[in-house]
C-alpha cells in the first residue's frame, strides 16, 4: 500500500478491511450462487483446501475442500469441510433440475444419471492407465481408447462445422453399442473381492463406468454441453496457486474471504468487467448506503 499509493497501514487494519470487504460481498456472492443453481448447465469440481482452527470451528482438523460451480458468465466458489454428497447438494441445490458436468466421484451420485455428463478427459486418463498395464488390461485399455479417440475426432468435426449434429448423433449410436459391449465384457471377468492386481483395478474401473454409462453421452443430445470438465478444472487453477502460496486459511472467515473474492474475480473476468471498478462500487455502496452492484449480467437478470 505504501509503495503503490503512499499509504501507511498496519497489518491489523489490513485484516479489518479484508473482513469488511468479505462481509460486503456476502450478499452479492449469495445472489450469484442462487442464479447459478437455476441454470440449465453447470460444471462442478473440487480440490483440497486447508482450513485451520484459528476460530475454533475446525477442532478435529478436518480436510477442507474448495468447491466450484462454473457457468458461462458466473463462477461460484465455496470452502467446505467435507467432500460428501451433502456438500454437493448445498453447492448445487438439492432440487437442482439442470445438467452437471463432473467427474465420477460419488458426491454426485444423488443426481439422476440423466442429469449428469461424466468428464471424458477423466475417462481418457483411466483408459490410458489400463493400456499402460500388461496382458488383458492393456487390451481393454487400448480398445476403449480407440472408441474415445474416434468419438472426439467426430466431436471436433461437429465444432468445426464439418460434421452435422445429426450425422454425429447417428454415428455415436453405433459407437456407443461397441463401447458398452467392451465395458460389459471387461466387467464380466472374474476377480476376487479383495484382489489388488492390475487386472482387478481395470475390471473394477469398467464396472464403475458401466454404472454411469448413460451419463457418458448426455452431450450428444444437449446443445451447448461439453463432454469434458475442463471449464471447472481451469477455474480451480488460480485457487490452487492461492492455496500453495498462502497455505490455505486459518479460519472459516478466511475461507469465506477466499471463496468470495475468487467468485467475484473469476465471474467478472468471464464477463469482461473491471474487477477494481466493481470492488470500488461495493465499497461506495457500503460507505454511502448505495445499491450494491451485481455479478449477474444483464442478459441473465429478470425483465
Amino acid at each position: 500500500m505504501q509503495r503503490l499509493w503512499g499509504i501507511k497501514i498496519s497489518k491489523a487494519s489490513l485484516n479489518r478491511l479484508r473482513q469488511e470487504m468479505s462481509e460486503a460481498l456476502a450478499s452479492i456472492v449469495e445472489e450469484a450462487h442462487e442464479k447459478v443453481k437455476s441454470l440449465e448447465q453447470v460444471h462442478s469440481d473440487e480440490t483440497g483446501f486447508t482450513q485451520g482452527n484459528g476460530d475454533g470451528k475446525n477442532p478435529t482438523a478436518k480436510k477442507g475442500w474448495l468447491w466450484v460451480l462454473v457457468s458461462k458468465a458466473i463462477t461460484v466458489f465455496k470452502v467446505a469441510l467435507s467432500r460428501s454428497q451433502e456438500s454437493a447438494k448445498q453447492m448445487l441445490g438439492e432440487d437442482y433440475q439442470g445438467i452437471v458436468v463432473s467427474d465420477r466421484y460419488s458426491s454426485y451420485n444423488w443426481l439422476d444419471v440423466n442429469q449428469r455428463q461424466v468428464c471424458w478427459a477423466h475417462l481418457k486418463r483411466d483408459f490410458t492407465a489400463m493400456a499402460e498395464r500388461s496382458g488383458v488390461s492393456q487390451e481393454i485399455g487400448e480398445n476403449l481408447l480407440r472408441y474415445q479417440q474416434r468419438l472426439f475426432r467426430w466431436w471436433h468435426q461437429v465444432r468445426e462445422g464439418t460434421m452435422s449434429r445429426e450425422q454425429f448423433q447417428l454415428a455415436v449410436t453405433f459407437l456407443r453399442r461397441g463401447f458398452k459391449q467392451e465395458l460389459e465384457t471387461a466387467a464380466a471377468l472374474p476377480i476376487e473381492n479383495k484382489e489388488k492386481s492390475p487386472l482387478a483395478h481395470t475390471i473394477r474401473s469398467c464396472r464403475q463406468i458401466l454404472k454411469l454409462e448413460t451419463a457418458l453421452w448426455t452431450f450428444v443430445e444437449q446443445i451447448g454441453l461439453e463432454p469434458t470438465n475442463n471449464a471447472a478444472e481451469q477455474a480451480l487453477r488460480p485457487a490452487v496457486i492461492w492455496r500453495r502460496t498462502s497455505f490455505g486459511s486459518q479460519s472459516e472467515a478466511g475461507s469465506q474471504f477466499v471463496a468470495r473474492l475468487l467468485t467475484v474475480v473469476t465471474s467478472l473476468k468471464a464477463q469482461n468487467r473491471d474487477v477494481w471498478d466493481f470492488l470500488s462500487s461495493v465499497c461506495r455502496a457500503v460507505r454511502f448506503d448505495l445499491p450494491f452492484p451485481s455479478l449477474i449480467p444483464i442478459e441473465l437478470q429478470p425483465p
